[in-house]
């Protein structure tokens, strides 16, 4: 006998959450990113995985590859910054969907070193230079016995910045408005972007978390965008298997644009109930999982997305998953379309040739890039062979 699908929901959230968590196969909690209640499981000890939406006031279509781009990057600022883990995720022309892990805060808190990593993520050099002059400054009056209470005084500035981070609300309420901040500069307008506060679910791990990723990684499928989600490049099973383009200053793994980050949270999200981590070596097994778990959900709802189905198959959902032969209607990719996929990032501001001929290019257009690049030629990254 088929389970129940249970989901508690506010009388304030749209039908659009409650229908996404029912699809996830599992349990939910839907939220309109008030307060910080959100956040707070994954402060406490557990993680806690949540699907966030949000949308652009009127549904207006205003998000177009720079747009896209951008968010990303702020994303991957504040994923950074916040020690929390982004899952899954997919930048749509007027909305958005994530599948963030809040991760638990450290038992012992940050080092001072390991804090302005951190702050390094979202702030500028010269605020890191003065963040780290007055902790140095702390730690001197420490030692010298200048303060009485040693502990209270350096974690105080500490606070200043650790109380936004493992927290759901936090965490989408800096990427969301510094991207507000970004787009209203370039396009000389001010007011809201969004149309209301995120939208949030609780999801479990396991089943009902990659079930989730993979419902956000077919909307432009559905949508009729593209064929194929490897075609997809601003969603996070796209960044996997081509990369991103580096765009401005990321730190942490997967800032080289090879698409690491993003492989790592979509081994998570599938193999999170077996103890899996961050783990990009587990990529090559993830990924046959999960695209065929795509094959499987867009043969089922495909909205405007042309597929064409693949006979009759009596086969059950686990035995579709480990089978040698993917006989959903999303074949596996070999390494022509691996290929394919990582080329189309290429053709979006990029230089291909010899270290002289990119570094000539890079000359010519200097004055786009930062005062610490010191030439543009970069060794091609990337999944075009099974991730390492």
């Amino acid at each position: 006998m088929r389970k129940p699908r249970w989901i508690v929901k506010p009388v304030a959230v749209g039908g659009d959450l409650g229908e996404a968590s029912g699809g996830a196969g599992g349990g939910g909690l839907s939220g309109n990113g008030n307060g910080n209640g959100n956040g707070a499981p994954g402060r406490a000890g557990k993680p806690v995985i949540y699907h966030c939406v949000s949308r652009v006031v009127e549904r207006r279509f205003a998000f177009g590859p720079d747009e896209k781009e951008k968010l990303r990057m702020f994303m991957r600022m504040y994923e950074n910054f916040s020690g929390n883990r982004v899952l899954s995720y997919c930048f749509m022309c007027n909305h958005i969907h994530l599948l963030v892990e809040i991760t638990p805060a450290a038992a012992g808190g940050l080092t001072d070193e390991e804090l302005l990593q951190r702050v390094g993520c979202i702030r500028s050099e010269a605020q890191v230079a003065v963040l780290a002059k007055e902790l140095a400054e702390a730690r001197k009056a420490v030692a010298a016995g200048v303060v009485k209470d040693a502990a209270s005084y350096v974690a105080a500035i500490h606070e200043r910045f650790t109380w936004r981070m493992h927290d759901l609300s936090q965490f989408m309420q800096g990427f969301l408005q510094r991207f507000s901040m970004w787009f209203n500069s370039k396009h000389e307008r001010s007011g809201h972007l969004w149309e209301d506060r995120f939208k949030s679910v609780i999801v479990e791990d396991g089943v009902a978390a990659r079930t989730m990723a993979a419902y956000i990684d077919l909307n432009p499928v559905r949508a009729g965008m593209v064929g194929d989600p490897a075609e997809y490049r601003w969603s996070s099973y796209g960044e996997a298997i081509g990369g991103p383009v580096k765009d401005c200053r990321l730190t942490g793994s997967g800032a080289k644009g090879n698409g690491k980050k993003a492989r790592e949270g979509l081994v998570r999200a599938c193999l999170a109930h077996e103890g899996v981590g961050f783990e990009a070596e587990r990529w090559k097994d993830a990924s046959r999982i999960y695209r065929r778990l795509m094959g499987m959900a867009l043969g089922k709802n495909k909205g405007r997305a042309a597929v064409e189905g693949r006979g009759v198959v009596t086969k059950n959902t686990g035995e579709m998953l480990e089978s040698e032969d993917n006989e959903t209607v999303l074949p596996d990719l070999g390494m022509a379309g691996m290929l394919l996929c990582r080329i189309r990032y290429f053709t979006d501001g990029a230089v291909i040739g010899s270290r002289a001929f990119v570094n000539g290019a890079f000359e010519g257009a200097r004055e786009r890039f930062g005062a610490r690049r010191k030439d543009g030629a970069r060794r091609m990254r990337g999944s075009g062979s099974a991730a390492k």
